[in-house]
C-alpha cells in the first residue's frame, strides 16, 4: 500500500430498494472524495426488489444470492483488495445471508470491516443458531457503528477496541441558509416514513386523539409508502376509529419537490419510532435541515441526533400521552418552535452534512486500513 491508494472492495446495499442504508451506500458510491482516496470496486449486496420484498424467501432470491457469491469471489480474486467493506444486517434471515458472505470472504483471506446501519444483535443472541453464528461472524472483524449509543447491542461479541464510530450525513439542499415563512391556520405536524406500526404510526394517532380531547385543533400529515402491515385502507380505518378525520391525513409517498413542500409547510416533525432495528434515522436529519423541531424517541442513536430540550424532544417509546404532552408544548409556543428549529439546523450544519460524513468516513477507513 506504500505510495498507492488502498484497494477497497465495497459490498453494500444500494438502491433499489430505497431505504437509509441504501441511500448512504449511494452517497459512498458517488463520493468523489472516497473514489479519489481509495481504489474502489462496488458490488450491490441487495437481493430484494422493493421494500415489501425485504425478508421474503423465494427461489429467485436464492438464485440471485448464489450469483452474488460467485461475483464476490471472482471480484476478490481479480482485484486483490486491501480491505473489504460490507454493510450487513444485524439479525434474522438477512443476517444469515450476510454471514455466508463474510465467512466466504474470510476463507479467501480478506480483511473485512462491517458497517452497521441497523441494530438487533441483542434481540437474537439468545437463540442458539444466531449465537453460534455471531461468535464466528465477528471474530477478526473491525466494526463501524453510527453512534456510540449502539455499542451495547454488539458488546457481547465485539471488543470496544475493534469499533469505530462514524455518524451518517445527508446532502445539503440549500446553497444559503433557508428561511421559511410558516403561518399556517393550524399547526401542521408531519410524519414521514413507510407505514409500519413500529415506526410509531398508531402511537402518533393515539397522541392526536388525546390532543383532540384536550381541545387542540392541529393538522397531521402522514407521508410514506404503504406496506403489507398498514395499507391506505388500514390507515383510514384507524383514523376513523379514533374520529380523527379532521386532523389526520395520509398523503402517500412523496419524493423530490413534493417531499420538500411537505417539510416547508410543516411546523413540527414527529417520528415516534420503536422499530427494533432503528439506529440512526436520516429522516430526523432531513427535518433539521428544514429548521423543524423534532420529536422522536430514545431508540438507537437518535439521542445523538436530537438534543432533548434544545432541538426538539425525546419521548419514551410507545407512550402516546408523553408524545401528546410534547406536541402540545410546541403547538402552544411558536417562538419555541422557531428556536428549536434554528438550533436543529445549526446542529445539522455542524455535524451531519454529506461532506462532513464523507470526510469522517474516509478517515475511518484509512484508520482501519492502517491497522494490522
Amino acid at each position: 500500500m506504500d505510495n498507492m491508494r488502498p484497494r477497497v472492495l465495497f459490498i453494500m446495499h444500494m438502491p433499489p430498494p430505497v431505504h437509509g442504508a441504501a441511500m448512504v451506500g449511494k452517497y459512498i458510491h458517488d463520493s468523489r472524495l472516497v473514489n479519489e482516496t481509495f481504489d474502489c470496486r462496488y458490488i450491490n449486496l441487495a437481493t430484494a426488489a422493493n421494500l415489501e420484498d425485504i425478508g421474503k424467501v423465494r427461489l429467485s432470491k436464492l438464485t440471485d444470492f448464489s450469483r452474488l457469491l460467485g461475483r464476490i469471489r471472482k471480484e476478490y480474486r481479480s482485484f486483490h483488495p486491501d480491505l473489504v467493506y460490507v454493510t450487513p444486517n444485524a439479525g434474522g434471515g438477512a443476517f444469515l445471508k450476510d454471514f455466508v458472505v463474510v465467512q466466504m470472504l474470510k476463507s479467501l483471506g480478506a480483511r473485512v470491516v462491517v458497517h452497521y446501519h441497523n441494530k438487533g444483535v441483542s434481540n437474537y443472541q439468545q437463540k442458539p443458531l444466531f449465537d453460534f453464528c455471531y461468535k464466528r461472524f465477528f471474530k477478526g472483524l473491525k466494526v463501524i457503528l453510527l453512534s456510540e449509543l449502539l455499542y451495547d447491542d454488539f458488546s457481547r461479541y465485539v471488543e470496544r477496541k475493534d469499533v469505530e464510530v462514524c455518524a451518517n450525513g445527508i446532502p445539503e439542499l440549500f446553497t444559503d441558509e433557508p428561511a421559511f415563512n410558516r403561518k399556517n391556520d393550524k399547526v401542521n405536524i408531519l410524519f414521514l416514513s413507510n407505514l409500519i406500526a413500529s415506526k410509531g404510526v398508531y402511537v402518533l394517532l393515539d397522541a392526536l386523539q388525546i390532543l383532540k380531547k384536550q381541545g387542540y385543533a392541529v393538522s397531521c400529515t402522514f407521508v410514506g409508502g404503504e406496506t403489507q402491515e398498514i395499507s391506505a385502507e388500514t390507515f383510514a380505518q384507524a383514523v376513523a376509529q379514533r374520529r380523527l378525520d379532521d386532523m389526520a391525513v395520509y398523503a402517500g409517498g412523496k419524493y423530490g419537490e413534493a417531499k420538500a413542500a411537505c417539510f416547508e409547510q410543516t411546523d413540527i416533525f414527529v417520528f415516534p419510532t420503536f422499530y427494533h432495528n432503528e439506529s440512526f434515522p436520516l429522516v430526523n436529519l432531513e427535518a433539521m435541515q428544514y429548521k423543524l423541531p423534532v420529536i422522536s424517541t430514545d431508540e438507537g442513536g437518535i439521542r445523538d441526533i436530537v438534543e432533548d430540550g434544545v432541538t426538539g424532544f425525546i419521548v419514551p417509546k410507545e407512550n402516546a400521552a408523553a408524545l401528546a404532552e410534547k406536541i402540545a408544548i410546541l403547538v402552544d409556543d411558536g417562538e419555541l418552535r422557531r428556536k428549536m428549529g434554528e438550533a436543529g439546523y445549526k446542529r445539522y450544519k455542524e455535524l451531519f452534512t454529506l461532506p462532513i460524513f464523507e470526510t469522517r468516513f474516509v478517515q475511518t477507513l484509512q484508520k482501519v486500513c492502517a491497522q494490522e
